[in-house]
């Protein structure tokens, strides 16, 4: 980073050492996102879990993750984001913002005076709604929704599951000392495990998606993955309850 230059992250919460329920940075006119600043008052902020990643790469404050990576790798790292960042995503915003969205409601403006909360979480709600049906996510029954979460959590868990499989037959001194193990199942973490931790934790803190909170603590291995990687990464956390 340049001589003086701040980063500042707006995570939309004030609660220090707790994850937020947002799973990513996401684009523009949402949480969380970065800003790079030489002063408090002047600064460009940036959104997109992606782009913030080639921005702390370019300025030398990140590795390249997949820099390394081959072609076929690389492909498969791309599919896993994008499974989750374009699909999923739209699946967990049905779950929260339709389903469940007196829960969201709360969570997201309960800092506002309840009238103003009331019409805010409306205009909000409309507006998901609309985004969604013109998606195709909102043209789907609850149960068919369900089910298209629980594949996908299907897909990361047996992603996951060889992974370990992997790294046990190896017999690796890591694995004994609980280290991470990735979803690509190579030595080292790729970017797709930025998106898949994120999402996992976002799931397990969110009281506004119960169906998925109940899916992904069924599979064992996911639990053990997040955990593994919190425990490395952010033991000043508060951990999830499961």
């Amino acid at each position: 980073m340049a001589s003086g230059e701040v980063l500042t992250v707006h995570r939309g919460w004030k609660d220090t050492g707790k994850h937020v329920w947002s799973p990513f940075t996401a684009p523009r006119g949402k949480i969380p996102y970065v800003e790079f600043s030489s002063s408090p008052q002047q600064g460009d902020a940036l959104g997109d879990s992606g782009l913030i990643i080639r921005a702390l790469t370019e300025r030398g404050l990140l590795p390249d993750l997949n820099a390394r990576l081959g072609g076929e790798e690389r492909a498969r790292d791309l599919a896993v984001r994008a499974m989750l960042e374009d699909r999923l995503c739209f699946y967990h915003a049905r779950e929260r913002w339709v389903d469940n969205y007196y829960a969201m409601r709360e969570h997201i403006f309960g800092a506002m005076p309840y009238p103003l909360r009331v019409v805010v979480g409306l205009l909000a709600f409309r507006g998901i709604q609309a985004t969604l049906h013109g998606q195709g996510t909102g043209r789907f029954t609850a149960e068919e929704m369900a089910g298209f979460r629980r594949e996908i959590w299907e897909g990361v868990d047996a992603l996951l599951a060889a992974s370990k499989n992997k790294r046990d037959k190896t017999g690796s001194k890591d694995d004994e000392e609980g280290e991470p193990f990735w979803v690509l199942g190579g030595e080292q973490p790729t970017e797709a495990d930025a998106t898949v931790f994120g999402f996992v934790v976002s799931v397990l803190i969110c009281t506004a998606a119960p169906d998925s909170r109940e899916v992904v603590k069924g599979f064992p291995v996911v639990l053990e993955y997040a955990e593994r990687i919190q425990d490395r990464y952010f033991p000043d956390y508060e951990k999830w309850a499961v």
